[in-house]
């Protein structure tokens, strides 16, 4: 999700990531800070007062979402749930779990970590300010104790709305996996009111944007479907991992796939079999012992006039590790081979023998069909 963050420290074993995207929030709250929120309600500062606290208050907040999402690590680890990465990005922080909780206590707790973490932090600010107030009344202390008091305070209330990944989405898909006992279920309803408070939100960016309010308009938007790319998302993966669950390459594996002679010219395989079979991803077999693929990337490095006069043993790619994958591997190992890769087709082979073929298209297609089955059966039970 974040290939391009820069790692900046670890936290008892919790690696603490930077997105590049970060830098531009962290820029625009300074801006915003420094030239609206802090002069109006400090006339008369110079600018470099107002800039040293836009400063701190950013790097203050952006440590307050960093401790708000240790909050949620270090109760998913109590639970086994590790902790891969805690990023922050452009739209705050979050933490990268490596599996989802295994009970429905689990994730309530895991999820009102972080709200509970912020309500401390807010309230800790707010003591802060009170403090700084007996010594320093209407100054820079007080008066960015307090802006960092409230934007906790908003933080936790935020993330307690009821949708879906966020922490209140999380609260809710809890209480249904525990009613219920289907936390597929209960993920599609809590993904369902993720996609509604979305679209509120943006439609709200919309009317903002009609009535000026340019930025908070544009922000507005992008969280807006940052949240519906997200609830979707989270859906498709829950459904994924039911779906694959104690499932091998072999139980999904197309057999018997169509293969090609080393023989062949690269005419007779694109006219006869690529053509005419509708497949572009093919094993080259010889008297039954696989000797590697053929595809569009070999034939696209050599000019079309000559695929008359070459054969595919002249130039098919070989069998590598890249290429292949055992029968016996789990579809979740693949699935993540397939994000690690980019790759979308493997043969399936044992001993050089070849037992079929896996795609992407098939594990989209039995996915489908998963769905269609559970929804179908859920509608006419018996």
């Amino acid at each position: 999700m974040f290939s391009n963050a820069i790692q900046l420290f670890s936290i008892n074993g919790f690696k603490i990531r930077l997105d590049p995207s970060w830098f531009i929030i962290a820029a625009l709250v300074i801006w915003s800070l420094s030239q609206q929120y802090f002069p109006s309600i400090l006339p008369g500062a110079s600018q470099t007062t107002y800039f040293i606290m836009s400063l701190v208050a950013m790097l203050c907040f952006f440590a307050s979402l960093l401790l708000h999402e240790l909050a949620h690590s270090v109760v998913a680890r109590s639970f086994g749930v590790e902790i891969k990465n805690i990023t922050l990005f452009i739209f705050g922080g979050v933490a990268e779990l490596e599996s989802e909780p295994q009970s429905a206590t689990a994730e309530f707790t895991i999820a009102l970590a972080g709200p509970a973490m912020s309500l401390s932090l807010a309230f800790g600010f707010w003591v802060l300010a009170q403090v700084s107030s007996i010594a320093y009344p209407a100054e820079a202390p007080t008066l960015v104790l307090s802006y960092l008091a409230l934007l906790n305070l908003i933080l936790a209330i935020f993330n307690l709305v009821p949708a879906f990944p966020m922490d209140g989405g999380r609260v809710l898909r809890a209480y249904l996996w525990h009613r219920s006992g289907d936390i597929l279920s209960a993920t599609e309803t809590a993904a369902k009111s993720g996609r509604t408070f979305a679209y509120l939100l943006m439609a709200f960016g919309l009317w903002s944007l009609f009535q000026g309010a340019v930025v908070t308009g544009l922000w507005q938007l992008m969280i807006g479907g940052f949240v519906l790319m997200a609830a979707r998302s989270s859906y498709q993966t829950q459904l994924a991992r039911l779906a694959f669950d104690h499932k091998s390459v072999r139980d999904l594996m197309t057999e018997n796939p169509i293969t090609v002679g080393p023989e062949v010219t690269l005419s007779e395989f694109v006219n006869k079999i690529m053509l005419q079979s509708g497949v572009s991803f093919v094993p080259v077999v010889d008297a039954g012992m696989l000797l590697g693929h053929m595809g569009p990337a070999v034939l696209s490095a050599i000019d079309r006039e000559n695929w008359g006069s070459i054969r595919v043993g002249d130039v098919f790619s070989g069998l590598d590790d890249a290429s292949a994958v055992a029968p016996d591997v789990s579809v979740q190992d693949l699935i993540a081979l397939i994000g690690k890769t980019g790759r979308r087709k493997f043969m399936v082979v044992d001993d050089h023998k070849l037992l079929g073929v896996i795609s992407l298209s098939d594990l989209s297609h039995y996915l489908q069909v998963f769905e269609f089955a559970r929804h179908h059966s859920r509608r006419y039970p018996g």
